[in-house]
């Protein structure tokens, strides 16, 4: 490839040369690198963070030392419930619940067993005297303990084919980790595997041919694939979570690669229309849309490393692996992307789709996007003060936004597990997620210690917030005993949150808390969601500052200008508070909410904010970055500033427009899924790319730049050449 047709030399222009006359270099390094990166991964295997590594707080310090104290401290419960007429005192009740024990009795990993047979465990019956509980724990940490469960639910299921008159069900820690990973797992490669076909179909319509369709995806693809490889390793330094960690990779590895291959090969056909030959044709491609992929790619990064901020490993693990995918994303668009665009050459058009309209202008402008942008620049007042009106009046329900922990309530009502846990729910209130009060001495078994555990269990019941069972359980070297008492509510709702602060702050320091020398640390479901949100709360300053600061430095350093970067994060702001506030109205006040077959929280998902805010950042950047080069490049060869922006929106809306479909396409399918976390990041990224691709980069965009003249270009005690423009020949490197 012949660098000087390119419009200037720069790093992507450099690699984009070498790669087009190394082709088959470029193309076997690509595929060996992600064929050994995947088989490292596979061979290192992916290691996942605990329970403790996931929890904030209060209840991080109870889980922790709770889990030091009892290795075995997965806590079960096996529900046998009487069919019909049959109730507690029945030959066929006791029954089972005898070959339920011994079964589990022989069974090494599960200890702590408890039979309601014992006059001692009278709590573990129901008030209706139709249903039984046979609590025990189970051996290992949060990935052992899914695997030691295993023999526990044969018991169960044993026990069921034995006594078919009596329901026997399981439900506790380990087990539901287990069916719940299992579900989610299965519904994320649901999704992926459904986004394959819909980004096929989508390219199709956006290039016109099969070839060229395929080039993006398999880039996209590829990208992931490396990046799911590369976690494995990676996972031994930073534990990632089971299962989210790998979606979310291929959720936004997918997009970015698309987008980064689709800016480069459609502002190569464009420059291919316009009279330049392929190898001319592909060095401006690089020079100009490959800088502006190093660009995005850099500020997509820097949007996830605000997950680093955000005080919670899950959070932490969600930016290593988008960093990596995006990372890898922008290797391969200006590397083999190159290579395998020189080595097609004009057969990248091959493969026409039959009954798909003819492409668009030579330049690649749409018609119909030009119909509205030239609207938008004879009117930029008008438009301006319309589109950001409706984005503040779609934020303002943002302001009211309750965020909740689903926990088990989130979860799909049609999976068994979930069944059950209502079962025992009914049977038992606030039995499958009590509270876990965690209290450690010096020995826990002196009379002044013993005597506070008390008074606190009968305190926590004398509030009607509390209820029963209390059981205590002491460890083997008597520095802690395990108290478990069960809050009103669901265990995430308002109620939970009233009885978890009544518990901390009243009853624990009235009782153990007085005691000296004595620690008290509650932990469980509420615990944790209430100290997650809490954490979440008091570290979303921190990473909308660094998230901002530094887009601003990028930006600031990339267009010489100091109104372009404030510009773009006024406008990326104000496109997540349109977003957010469709997501309030959909999830929090139900418009829409029963058509996507959600479960009611009340609320939006704790974490869902701050995620949203660096993804929709990052990803909104991909194409801004590309419209302002295109604009800015116009500057450069000697446009006025309205000429320029009207040029560089309308050159760059076919693309973006693509992009944004590709994108919404993907999110939207996350929005079928069973379970509700899906169903709100699907929302929500595919309304707010909606919003951010066609009202915000089509109107605002243009309306406030042509408003803004010659101060979009702004930068005060710095050399401004883009005020001395060159007339003739090519731009620099944009």
């Amino acid at each position: 490839m012949d660098e000087s047709a390119s419009p200037g030399r720069n790093l992507a222009a450099t690699v984009g040369g070498w790669s087009a006359r190394h082709r088959r270099k470029a193309v076997l390094g690509w595929l060996a690198f992600v064929v050994g990166a995947y088989a490292i991964g596979m061979v290192v295997g992916q290691k996942y963070m605990t329970d403790v590594e996931q929890t904030n707080g209060d209840a991080r310090q109870a889980l922790a030392t709770y889990e030091q104290a009892f290795p075995s401290h997965s806590g079960e419960q096996v529900l046998l419930q009487g069919k019909g007429s049959l109730r507690i005192g029945d030959p066929a009740l006791a029954g089972a619940t005898r070959f339920l024990v011994r079964r589990l009795e022989r069974i090494r990993t599960v200890t702590l067993i408890r039979s309601p047979l014992s006059p001692a465990n009278r709590m573990l019956r129901s008030a209706d005297r139709r249903s039984l509980l046979v609590t025990f724990s189970v051996a290992g940490d949060f990935n052992q303990a899914q695997k030691n469960v295993v023999p526990a639910l044969e018991a169960a299921a044993a026990t069921a084919r034995a006594y078919p008159q009596v329901r026997v069900e399981e439900f506790g820690a380990a087990s539901a980790n287990r069916a719940l990973f299992d579900a989610f797992v299965g519904d994320a490669k649901t999704a992926e595997i459904m986004s394959v076909p819909v980004t096929l179909i989508i390219l199709v319509f956006a290039f016109g041919s099969l070839v060229a369709a395929g080039v993006p995806l398999l880039l996209g693809l590829t990208a992931v694939l490396a990046a799911l490889g590369l976690l494995g390793p990676l996972s031994h330094l930073v534990p990632v979570n089971a299962g989210q960690t790998d979606a979310v990779v291929a959720l936004i590895g997918l997009a970015v690669g698309v987008d980064y291959s689709m800016f480069y090969l459609r502002r190569k056909l464009a420059e291919r229309r316009a009279g330049l030959d392929n190898e001319h044709a592909l060095a401006r491609a690089a020079a100009t849309s490959g800088r502006a992929v190093l660009v995005s790619g850099l500020t997509v990064m820097t949007a996830m490393a605000g997950m680093f901020f955000a005080g919670n490993a899950v959070f932490t693990s969600m930016a290593m692996g988008t960093m990596t995918v995006v990372a890898i994303a922008v290797l391969g668009s200006v590397t083999v992307l190159p290579a395998a665009i020189a080595r097609l050459g004009d057969a990248v058009e091959k493969g026409r789709a039959p009954f798909i309209a003819r492409r668009r202008e030579e330049r690649g402008e749409s018609r119909a996007w030009s119909w509205v942008i030239d609207r938008v620049l004879r009117f930029p007042v008008v438009s301006l003060a319309l589109s950001g009106g409706l984005l503040l009046a779609a934020a303002v329900p943002a302001l009211g936004m309750h965020t909740v922990n689903p926990g088990l309530v989130g979860m799909p009502k049609g999976l068994p597990i979930m069944q059950t846990y209502d079962r025992i729910q009914q049977a038992f209130p606030g039995g499958p997620i009590p509270a876990l009060v965690v209290v450690q001495a010096k020995d826990v078994t002196t009379p002044p210690v013993q005597r506070a555990i008390a008074r606190m269990g009968k305190a926590a019941l004398a509030t009607g917030e509390m209820g029963g069972p209390v059981v205590v359980t002491v460890s083997r070297d008597r520095t802690v005993a395990a108290v478990t008492v069960s809050l009103a509510g669901n265990g995430t709702n308002a109620r939970s949150d009233r009885a978890l602060a009544t518990l901390r702050q009243s009853v624990i320091p009235a009782t153990v808390g007085a005691v000296p020398g004595v620690h008290a640390w509650v932990g469980g479901t509420t615990a944790a969601s209430h100290d997650f949100t809490t954490t979440m709360k008091t570290h979303l300053p921190y990473v909308f500052g660094f998230v901002l600061g530094l887009a601003f430095l990028l930006l600031l350093l990339t267009f010489r200008s100091l109104v372009i970067p404030l510009l773009t994060i006024a406008l990326n702001l104000l496109s997540v508070g349109a977003a957010y506030g469709v997501v309030t109205l959909v999830f929090q006040h139900g418009y829409l909410r029963g058509l996507l077959g959600a479960q009611n929280l009340g609320g939006v998902i704790d974490w869902l904010p701050l995620f949203l805010f660096v993804v929709l950042f990052g990803l909104s950047m991909d194409y801004h970055v590309l419209i302002l080069s295109r604009i800015r490049e116009a500057r450069l060869e000697g446009r006025t500033s309205a000429e320029a922006v009207a040029e560089g929106i309308k050159s760059t809306a076919g693309v973006v427009t693509s992009a944004a479909i590709v994108m919404v396409g993907v999110f939207s399918i996350f929005a079928i899924l069973p379970e509700v976390m899906f169903k709100q990041l699907g929302v929500g990224l595919a309304v707010a790319i909606l919003i951010d691709a066609t009202i915000v980069r089509a109107v605002l965009l243009p309306a406030t730049m042509t408003l803004l003249g010659e101060w979009n270009w702004y930068l005060p005690k710095l050399p401004r050449s883009i005020h001395r423009p060159r007339r003739h020949g090519h731009a620099a490197a944009t």
